[in-house]
């Protein structure tokens, strides 16, 4: 970590969240001079009523300061994901910070392929001191691990334009009783140091056959879909906080 090559392995941020339905088109809210657009898409969209099967989710957020400087930082993010979607960390290897931090997407897969389960893109501003900042982006690896005693989700990053970047984001995952009922959460700032500034993230998690992530349709008896709160996401910026319940739809299957 003290190598010149890592200088910037602290300055740059990503965030994501998962979202369950169709491809919706972007999603905004805006609060002041930040805006946020959300959008996400799901496969397969046809779910049982009962019980859960293996589903795939591509995700995506951008951050956007309305005036002409860098958004503020993002402090921390809170994901709070409704209970027909579950997530099952205990079927995959455990990865652990140490492993993938900080390293190059070649040694992370190497030493955490067997817990992989996501993949992306991330871009960002990057600040040095005195310099105008500089747009930096890379691919994120997303990891099944463990942090601070709870499963996790380790989003590694690794960009070599401008220079070398290498973070690892741990997202905390926790359960609590009620309709949205995983709530996966991130320290950004921790993560990301003074100088890195979000501008745009990309992710894919789960797959066909893969138990990790798993999806139902809580539709009522009866009904041939429903239209539900998905997640509810709040974005910690400091002085303010930009928050949305995403709300999404599935059919049930058969």
């Amino acid at each position: 970590m003290k190598s010149s090559r890592w200088i910037v392995w602290t300055l740059a941020t990503v965030t994501a969240f998962v979202v369950v339905g169709g491809l919706a088109g972007a999603e905004v809210v805006q609060k002041g001079d930040i805006r946020v657009s959300f959008n996400g898409r799901l496969a397969p969209k046809s779910l049982p009523r009962a019980g859960a099967v293996p589903v795939k989710v591509a995700v995506g957020a951008k951050v956007d300061a309305l005036a002409e400087s860098d958004p503020p930082r993002l402090r921390r993010i809170s994901i709070a994901i409704n209970s027909a979607g579950k997530f099952s960390p205990g079927v995959l290897p455990v990865c652990t910070m140490r492993d993938i931090q900080p390293s190059t997407t070649r040694n992370a897969l190497k030493a955490c392929g067997s817990s992989l389960v996501g993949v992306g893109r991330f871009a960002a501003k990057v600040l040095i001191p005195q310099q105008a900042s500089f747009p930096a982006e890379g691919k994120l690896y997303a990891f099944n691990g463990r942090f601070e005693g709870h499963p996790a989700i380790l989003a590694h990053v690794y960009g070599t334009e401008p220079v070398p970047t290498s973070f690892t984001l741990p997202f905390v995952m926790t359960t609590r009783k009620g309709e949205l009922g995983t709530v996966l959460s991130a320290a950004v700032a921790e993560a990301a140091g003074k100088g890195g500034y979000i501008t745009e993230l990309s992710l894919e998690l789960g797959g066909a056959g893969s138990p990790y992530l798993v999806a139902g349709c809580p539709a009522p008896k009866g009904f041939g879909g429903a239209t539900f709160p998905f997640a509810k996401a709040t974005f910690d910026f400091g002085r303010r906080k930009v928050g949305s319940t995403l709300t999404r739809n599935c059919t049930v299957r058969g």
